[in-house]
């Protein structure tokens, strides 16, 4: 499972974050490699936005060692499933992706059941309260994807 969004620093992370929480929860840790990247590289090689980092510990999840990556067309080899945060992170990812492959790039938040083009908002701009947020929809489609792995 690899978590898409822009930079890599907020969103995925969070998802990142969420996702092993959830795995680990359900015992599956073991059984699924979790991973995020980003559609752009302005921010390779830096750690989560601040912000993130301590909404993820307010939920008892440290994240602070990921460090962000650019999206590769690799990454539809190395994953089965690349959850993407919005329908621009969806395309940009589709557009990479091998020949035959493109299906494994995901909304993840309709992959997972929460609607018809559910997407997360992209908090950069935004408030703690906005990162609250997101990490309640990462959280929701974490639970999700693990019953789906568990199948």
């Amino acid at each position: 499972m690899l978590v898409v969004c822009l930079g890599n620093i907020c969103r995925s992370p969070l998802g990142e974050g969420a996702l092993r929480a959830a795995l680990a929860v359900a015992g599956l840790a073991s059984q699924v490699r979790v991973d995020s990247a980003g559609t752009g590289s302005w921010h390779a090689g830096q750690a989560p936005d601040a912000r993130a980092q301590a909404c993820a510990l307010r939920h008892g999840v440290d994240i602070g060692a990921q460090r962000a990556r650019q999206l590769s067309a690799q990454d539809f080899f190395d994953f089965d499933w690349l959850l993407c945060a919005d329908a621009d992170n969806l395309a940009a990812a589709r557009a990479l992706a091998p020949p035959g492959l493109e299906s494994r790039a995901v909304l993840w938040l309709e992959w997972a059941g929460q609607g018809q083009g559910a997407q997360l908002p992209d908090p950069y701009y935004g408030s703690d309260a906005d990162f609250g947020q997101v990490w309640s929809l990462v959280s929701a489609a974490a639970r999700v994807t693990c019953q789906r792995v568990a199948r």
